[in-house]
């Protein structure tokens, strides 16, 4: 970034603010391996801005709409968006930047599970969502669909088993992934989801707490599903506290065979590690799609 690119961005700023605003200093930030992130400093504020390249502006856009989805819910705090756009070199989203620290007290995962669960109970008729947005830099449809089990089939596993193979990861994964669509169905028995607001890339990572204590999500990839996939992926990398889910499932209890059904969910997120990052990740999934088809006999 050059110094006419970041007062580009300044510009824009104080021209969707309506408060000037000129750049003092820049500080890079360490996180997610998809986007820069920096800290873009003035005299009396700071915000918090994601680079990608030109490309990928369209991503930008769809998370500025996810954030202001979640927002809308008064349910659980997000950072605000303000902007987004291109500069010659790079696109860009300015966010609210917030005093965040990783994790939280047992009192903010206790919220958080309240609020997160709160969320959910913001429904759609339709599962799926206005716009397609992306996991990762992995493109994600979010036609909608009345039918959840057929939304998950079209939408997430199949769409992410053509990836593989476009990949190069033929053989015994689509094979058994193939069989697996077309009984999976079953998992649902008892189990009648409603279209929930969901984050869609809730791990550990896009979650923290403010210097109040407040429970703080962020990086959504928005659109409406079984709540069970984001509680799901809570436990894909590691878990959170235990007083997230206690209070979760105190405020809404989850329905019987989630235990199964999560690694259904969690295979989506790690066939997308795969198409992204390579085939580190090609016998977790087939180890996922065997575990899967051995509970449904």
């Amino acid at each position: 970034m050059t110094q006419t690119d970041w007062a580009t961005i300044a510009s824009q700023i104080t021209e969707v603010s309506g408060q000037a605003f000129t750049v003092v200093s820049t500080e890079p930030l360490s996180g997610g391996c998809i986007n820069q992130a920096w800290r873009l400093n003035g005299k009396n504020e700071s915000y918090f801005v994601k680079l990608n390249s030109v490309v990928h502006q369209d991503m930008f856009t769809a998370e500025m709409a996810g954030l202001r989805e979640i927002a809308a819910t008064n349910t659980i705090a997000v950072p605000a968006p303000l902007c987004y756009g291109t500069t010659a070199r790079q696109s860009y989203l300015v966010l609210e930047y917030l005093d965040m620290r990783a994790g939280g007290s047992d009192l903010a995962n206790e919220q958080f599970g309240e609020h997160l669960a709160a969320m959910h109970r913001c429904t759609m008729k339709q599962f799926g969502w206005s716009q397609d947005n992306t996991i990762g830099l992995t493109p994600q449809i979010n036609s909608a669909m009345d039918d959840w089990v057929q939304f998950w089939a079209q939408h997430r596993l199949a769409y992410q088993l053509q990836l593989a193979a476009s990949n190069g990861h033929h053989g015994r994964l689509q094979q058994r992934g193939e069989k697996l669509l077309s009984v999976f169905e079953t998992l649902f028995v008892g189990h009648n989801p409603k279209p929930s607001l969901l984050h869609g890339d809730l791990w550990a990572g896009n979650y923290s707490s403010m210097a109040d204590g407040r429970p703080v999500i962020f990086d959504p990839t928005v659109y409406y599903g079984d709540r069970e996939t984001d509680l799901a992926m809570t436990e894909l990398f590691g878990g959170f506290s235990p007083h997230f889910y206690q209070a979760y499932k105190g405020f809404w209890p989850l329905d019987d065979g989630y235990s199964i059904r999560k690694t259904l969910y969690n295979l989506y997120h790690i066939l997308n590690h795969l198409n992204l990052f390579g085939g580190g990740y090609l016998s977790q999934a087939e180890d996922m799609v065997d575990q899967l088809l051995a509970e449904m006999g």
